[in-house]
């Protein structure tokens, strides 16, 4: 089987692929743009969006799994699919890949935003700003590219189906959220559609003011308390002794196999040397004053870290940096390579794919880390760097009833909504939307109906693990 995946993604390499459209400005009044895509309807009726059938020619998403992982880390695959073992709910977070091939196929009116590419509820969350502000927005664009924006809102709302059975909610009430999430990012496009362009452009969702919404009060508590502990969070107290331990006169990152680990004495030395190497290439990618701040750094140690679940096997890490005996910087270090909308939405026109989500993710967040950029070493490996746990606040979904999923799914719709209308045209987009409810109960179904095509792909890789096609590490 790796065998064949392995001819394939050949052959995949060596055919021309087309260069990525660009995302087209067009200058027309906000009423000639809106009735164009009201005028889209006829062309690609809003219940088009509705039913989702698998295709007779549907490839084996195991072998797409397994195509997706060429490339990886060999040793952490196991970590890969062990993750993606623990529930449907897991498996979805690590099948943009399979998903991205089944959207291709669907209708789509032609409107191209900056898209996330793996756009679900966990992607979504709080982070600081460069003036300490915590914002909500999407924060993974390690598939970003210029696409079709169906293909975002449709992996999104049903993600929430997914999220809803793995909570154990009733049919009902995780179709409400996916519907919520849908009817959010139509309004919200709509007022965006009206917005001014730089209003657009500087709009951000405080997420301070997010959490003084939450209608239910123990997960208002929590929220309060986290944000609060994410407002002080302290480095050098927090990160530090947990990361880091100071052995003769050393600071050296503290491994914790099989997650964070460095690696053998003799490898370490040419990795680092490389490593040094190319951060003199992310260092030229940050702008001026963002350069001189870094060389007030040093950088002492770096260590392989395991992340998510889509991302094992990727070459990621940390690099411990020091200002001074007790002024720690952290970075995370993550591979990028191409990305899994790349084969249906075109080629991106950065040579660094590390540059094509440092880009995307300008494009979409309001605000982004000041120390982000990409790197790339001389056996071709592609990068992309930001500072590690900046105030970051992940969504507790585990633990959300269907109340509060509900009001997390119409902030995640309104999140995407602002990162789409920042790129694409809102005018036309909500001119296709339309006032009523249709698109959301289209998408509704369809979210239930892939939730379904899900649940089967998720047994088809335990079916793979039991007979011996991929091997699992199961952590504790």
């Amino acid at each position: 089987m790796k065998k064949e995946a392995l001819k394939k993604h050949a052959d995949k390499d060596s055919a021309p692929i087309k260069i990525a459209q660009p995302i087209t400005v067009d200058r027309r009044s906000r009423t000639d743009r809106k009735d164009e895509g009201k005028a889209m309807r006829l062309a690609v009726p809003l219940a088009s969006h509705t039913q989702w059938h698998a295709p007779a020619h549907r490839r084996d998403p195991v072998e797409q799994l397994i195509e997706s992982s060429i490339g990886r880390v060999p040793e952490l695959l196991p970590i890969r699919y062990g993750r993606m073992m623990q529930s449907p709910f897991a498996f979805y977070r690590g099948t943009a890949a399979i998903m991205a091939a089944d959207l291709a196929g669907l209708p789509s009116t032609g409107i191209r935003v900056q898209a996330c590419g793996d756009c679900h509820l966990l992607n979504f969350g709080a982070f600081g700003t460069p003036e300490r502000r915590l914002i909500f927005a999407i924060n993974d664009f390690d598939e970003t590219l210029p696409a079709p924006w169906e293909w975002d809102i449709k992996r999104l709302a049903a993600s929430f189906v997914v999220a809803g059975r793995h909570n154990g909610f009733t049919a009902g009430e995780a179709r409400v959220a996916a519907q919520g999430c849908v009817r959010s990012y139509r309004e919200r496009m709509r007022e965006f559609s009206r917005m001014g362009v730089l209003d657009v452009w500087y709009f951000s969702i405080d997420a301070d003011e997010m959490v003084e919404q939450i209608k239910d009060d123990t997960t208002k508590e929590r929220a309060k308390k986290r944000a609060a502990k994410a407002h002080d969070r302290d480095v050098l107290d927090e990160d530090f002794p947990e990361l880091v331990t100071f052995e003769g006169g050393v600071h050296r990152i503290r491994d914790n196999p099989p997650l964070i680990f460095h690696l053998q004495a003799e490898e370490e030395e040419v990795v680092k040397a490389r490593v040094r190497e190319a951060f003199e290439g992310y260092r030229a990618t940050l702008a001026e004053d963002r350069r001189l701040l870094l060389d007030r750094y040093e950088l002492k140690d770096m260590a392989m870290k395991v992340v998510g679940i889509g991302s094992v096997g990727t070459r990621c890490a940390i690099m411990l940096l020091m200002g001074g005996a007790d002024d720690p910087l952290f970075l995370q270090v993550k591979q990028a390579n191409a990305s899994v909308l790349e084969p249906y939405a075109g080629r991106s026109i950065y040579p660094n794919h590390g540059q094509r989500v440092a880009m995307g993710q300008r494009l979409m967040q309001s605000a982004s880390d000041i120390f982000l950029g990409w790197a790339e070493t001389n056996q071709g490996n592609h990068f992309y760097i930001r500072q590690m746990r900046d105030m970051k606040i992940k969504p507790l979904v585990e633990l959300m009833g269907p109340d509060v999923m509900n009001q997390y799914a119409g902030y995640c719709g309104w999140a995407l909504a602002r990162a789409h209308a920042r790129s694409g045209d809102a005018a036309k987009i909500a001119g296709y939307l339309g006032k009523k409810e249709d698109f959301d109960e289209a998408l509704a179904d369809f979210s239930e109906s892939y939730a379904d095509q899900n649940e089967q792909d998720y047994q088809g890789l335990v079916q793979a693990v039991r007979e011996g096609r991929l091997e699992v590490y199961l952590e504790r």
